[in-house]
């Protein structure tokens, strides 16, 4: 499965989450650590979800990047 991450720049590191996965987030100190530090967040948060007998959702976001004139 393929799932759109949203990653975010704060002050001191990055934070991710999940649009169709709520309330799976992550963060890491670079954009890398964060990309592999929410892939573990997504693994770990649909074990949980199977293991509690609920269904997975299916991947419906999707993440473009639009250039405008500023």
């Amino acid at each position: 499965m393929k799932f759109a991450v949203i990653i975010e720049e704060g002050k001191n590191n990055y934070s991710t989450y999940v649009p169709d996965l709520p309330g799976c987030v992550s963060t890491g100190k670079t954009v890398e650590e964060a990309k592999k530090n929410i892939q573990e967040a997504i693994e770990f948060h649909i074990k949980g979800m199977k293991e509690d007998g609920e269904s997975i959702p299916v991947p419906v976001s999707i993440s473009e990047t639009v250039e405008v004139a500023a």
